[in-house]
């Protein structure tokens, strides 16, 4: 019983896998359509160096400006996750970040998401270790193009902004962006 069922269905992928390849090509199409116009007032080109406040991992606040965060990182495609607490996907994001973090050096902005209490309160009940600039007004955020959260941004080496995407991005979504910039 199975031999034939499997016989018709390898002979109807035979017949019809022009029209499979062709809604797959459009499937594709739209989603990087989609992905072009939620990115469309995004920054190119080197990043502002913008003052900023960071929650470092062991509860301790620094001052410090965006290149200078990424100069800590010479020679390293650094990422900037932007999030909200209060944003259930940038939740379903969060295992990603984790562990995207541990192997590139990611810098997440809290947008919208209140004072640096709040968001290093946030960050200790859902035990993210990251390195977080505190955005408590979208200032950040809106000034590198975004409108909504969550967002992912990959800076090469010399702080120029080379990938970017708004919505729902899978780790290995975001592991690929790193290494493709990394490599071009």
């Amino acid at each position: 019983m199975l031999k034939p069922l499997m016989t018709r269905s390898a002979a109807h992928l035979r017949k019809k896998w022009k029209s499979y390849l062709a809604q797959l090509a459009l499937l594709v199409g739209v989603l990087l359509a989609v992905q072009a116009w939620q990115t469309r007032n995004v920054l190119t080109g080197p990043v502002p160096d913008l003052a900023i406040n960071v929650l470092q991992p062991d509860g301790t606040t620094i001052s410090t400006t965006l290149n200078q965060w990424r100069q800590a990182h010479p020679g390293q495609v650094v990422a900037l996750h932007f999030w909200a607490e209060w944003c259930p996907i940038c939740r379903a994001e969060e295992g990603s970040v984790t562990a995207l973090s541990q192997d590139w050096p990611v810098l997440t902005v809290a947008m919208q998401s209140g004072p640096a209490a709040k968001v290093r309160q946030v960050l200790q009940q859902r035990q993210l270790p990251w390195h977080t600039a505190v955005d408590t007004q979208g200032e950040l955020t809106r000034a590198f193009g975004f409108k909504s959260v969550p967002a992912f941004v990959v800076l090469d080496e010399q702080g120029q902004l080379r990938s970017a995407t708004a919505g729902y991005t899978s780790e290995l979504g975001m592991r690929l962006r790193m290494w493709w910039v990394r490599l071009f």
